[in-house]
């Protein structure tokens, strides 16, 4: 009982100081120190999002959404037992104090949805059994923080849309169960470390909307738990690796707006956009025969030659647009098999030869484009008067 006594005094010195500094415009965190303490009534504290051992001593702090602003203190480290700490979603908009690495209990770490300001604090890592760190939407600057690579039961790291720049560190190889890595919308440049290979754990990569170049790494072929694939806007180049073709959990994939020039074979996709690249040559016979193809957006490139024959033959394709490339040849019949189309965008190209009459009879379908192209002979009674479409346009031919 007198530990317990110790602890509960601890908590509530280091919570009433926290709170000190915290702007609670809402009055969400009311601060009430219980008159008795048992065994029956572990907690000490009756505070919002504050949990306590049975030694009374503070596991679990979470302040999410509750609108609060102002400044997170030194203070934090006195709680020493902690094991999860979110402050997602409020407005804090100070840096964080760099004590944190003092909390070495912690196993999950949420401070996403802030305006948190400066250097990531040096030393999380230190918290070996840390599983979760989200510390995205907000304007952390600086190097990303590579001492996380130490916490290597590290599951999710998600460090998106801040000010981070300079390279990925190479250490994060050693994170072999992470899960989940998101670097997307900072100021990162260089090559994409090869060695992100090597984490065989993966399932999401999200690295878009940074300054990456060079190619993406063959070795991203060993990912085999790989499924979510963003490297879009940035300025990648190259071939995209054939490698990541035998991926077989693979099904999205995000390359828009770099610089690649060559297709490869990627199977097992339901959403495959690789528009406004530098692709040129025929498009794979090999994507016709994509059996889970959902979405393909190949528009904005320098792709020539026919599309696949078997197109949107026994897939469940619902968008094709390959819009602004100098394609030719005929529209294939298959593209609306499946009665999934909604969305078919195949205008300024050099498409030639008639609309195939199966359109026509395509329920589904929303949203046609073709103006611009070389089509010839008549409308197929129907296309156009279909319920659902919204939109409908030949033009030019």
């Amino acid at each position: 009982m007198a530990q317990a006594q110790m602890f509960q005094n601890d908590a509530v010195s280091a919570l009433l100081l926290i709170k000190a500094d915290i702007i609670d415009p809402m009055d969400r965190l009311r601060l009430e120190v219980a008159r008795q303490w048992s065994e029956e009534s572990f907690s000490p504290l009756q505070l919002t999002g504050v949990w306590c051992n049975s030694n009374g001593a503070v596991e679990k702090l979470d302040l999410s959404y509750m609108n609060l602003s102002g400044r997170i203190t030194d203070d934090i480290q006195q709680l020493h037992g902690l094991t999860v700490l979110n402050l997602c979603c409020n407005g804090f908009s100070s840096s964080l104090p760099k004590s944190i690495y003092s909390l070495t209990f912690l196993m999950s770490f949420d401070v996403s949805q802030n305006n948190f300001i400066g250097a990531f604090p040096v030393g999380l890592g230190m918290a070996r059994g840390l599983k979760i760190v989200n510390a995205s939407s907000n304007n952390f600057s600086g190097l990303l923080p590579e001492d996380l690579a130490n916490a290597t039961l590290l599951e999710i790291l998600d460090l998106r849309g801040g000010f981070f720049e300079g390279s990925v560190p190479l250490a994060y190889k050693n994170l072999q169960n992470l899960k989940f890595l998101g670097l997307s919308g900072n100021n990162l440049s260089g090559h994409i470390p090869s060695e992100l290979g090597q984490l065989k754990s993966l399932e999401s990569i999200i690295l878009g909307y940074n300054a990456f170049e060079g190619e993406i790494p063959a070795e991203f072929g060993y990912l085999t738990n790989l499924q979510y694939l963003d490297l879009a806007v940035g300025s990648l180049s190259g071939r995209i690796p054939a490698e990541l073709g035998r991926l077989k959990q693979l099904n999205t994939i995000f390359l828009y707006k770099n610089n690649f020039e060559e297709l490869g074979y990627l199977k097992n996709l339901q959403l495959l956009n690789v528009m406004s690249n530098q692709l040129t040559g025929h498009i794979p016979t090999e994507l016709g025969e994509l059996t889970k193809i959902e979405v393909l957006e190949l528009w904005n490139n320098s792709l020539s030659g026919p599309l696949p024959a078997n197109l949107g033959r026994n897939t469940p394709l619902q968008w094709l647009d390959v819009s602004s490339n100098s394609l030719s040849g005929e529209i294939p019949s298959s593209l609306c098999d499946s009665g999934n189309l909604t969305k078919l965008i195949l205008f300024n190209n050099a498409f030639s030869g008639p609309i195939p009459f199966g359109l026509s009879t395509c329920l589904s379908l929303v949203r046609v484009r073709m103006q611009n192209n070389l089509i010839s002979g008549t409308i197929p009674s129907g296309l156009g008067k279909l319920g659902e479409t919204s939109a409908f346009g030949v033009g030019k031919q």
